[in-house]
């Protein structure tokens, strides 16, 4: 028999969703071109959200199938997004529709050993694709629990066979502000850029995300590609990504270089370092909004921590 650790950041039994209705979604994801019933996943409303099935269904990797509440309802997930391209306020899910993902690529530059294009859909085949189930923290104290599909980002880092000398990668979206009307505000500094350590790019945590719900990652929650870091808050998860650079210069990320002294380049979870302007103590649970306790590095220090031992405790933990 094999035995799964359950992860160490699960909470009671009895705040978990129940195994009945775990198994029955998985079913759901095994039905060959059906789109989800709303009851077919925990919270949903009545009416299914569109998007096209992924098939065939990646299985849910153990390790990450318990983040230790339910997951969200793929209907509040959709339609409550920050997406700034797309414009300032959470409710972008019409305007993303605008966003064309078909034939999208990968530009893979900077320091290795040769530069590439990769396509979407070529890459998928060379990854191994599984379902992850993570917590979601957002920095403005928001959260939610959202099924990935992806994979490792580390795996795409062997792919891409940087040279040593690599030191942090840098991560931007694309730039089209005929389709994205939020790129016409010129007081942005667009395209978004994000970047994290090598070392963090090879955490086991790090996903790359292509799916979602079982379905081709919906175009509000950045298609076709985008990044899941679930220990870090969520202005970290770069969307649509369309070029990856390796570099040994840290990259200034979209929100650092707008205000540095409120989103930091680290950007851990931390509930004992507040905001400048709110707490991040607790956090509202999208959907249920319950207000909860925010655990450290969002629940999973065991599988983090130690990248930040030698990083100044000013900013390990946020900036």
């Amino acid at each position: 028999m094999i035995n799964i650790r359950k992860p160490r950041w699960s909470v009671s039994e009895n705040l978990v969703t129940p195994e009945s209705v775990f198994l029955n979604r998985r079913q759901w994801l095994k039905s060959a071109g059906l789109i989800a019933a709303a009851s077919a996943l925990p919270n949903l409303a009545s009416a299914a959200v569109p998007g096209d099935p992924w098939e065939p269904a990646p299985e849910t990797n153990p390790s990450f199938a318990d983040p230790g509440r339910p997951i969200t309802s793929e209907a509040d997930n959709t339609t409550y997004n920050n997406f700034y391209e797309f414009g300032s306020h959470k409710q972008i899910y019409d305007e993303a529709q605008a966003l064309q993902t078909d034939g999208w690529s990968i530009k893979i530059d900077g320091m290795v050993e040769q530069e590439q294009t990769v396509g979407v859909e070529d890459l998928i085949t060379k990854m191994p694709i599984e379902e992850r189930i993570y917590r979601h923290r957002c920095v403005e104290a928001w959260s939610m629990v959202v099924p990935w599909i992806g994979f490792p980002l580390g795996e795409l880092v062997k792919m891409a066979k940087p040279l040593s000398s690599a030191k942090y990668v840098q991560f931007q979206t694309f730039l089209d502000p005929d389709t994205a009307r939020g790129q016409r505000q010129h007081w942005y500094p667009w395209p978004y850029t994000e970047g994290v350590t090598m070392a963090e790019a090879m955490n086991d945590l790090s996903l790359m995300v292509v799916g979602a719900y079982g379905k081709i990652l919906h175009k509000p929650f950045g298609a076709p590609i985008r990044l899941h870091l679930p220990w870090k808050y969520g202005f970290k998860h770069i969307k649509s990504i369309d070029r990856i650079t390796f570099t040994d210069k840290r990259p200034v990320s979209f929100w650092e270089e707008l205000q540095a002294k409120e989103y930091g380049f680290w950007a851990n979870v931390n509930p004992e370092v507040p905001h400048p302007r709110w707490s991040q103590a607790t956090e509202k649970v999208l959907g249920t909004q319950d207000r909860i306790p925010t655990l450290l590095f969002n629940g999973y220090s065991e599988e983090v921590a130690h990248l930040y031992t030698d990083v100044n405790e000013g900013d390990r933990l946020w900036r």
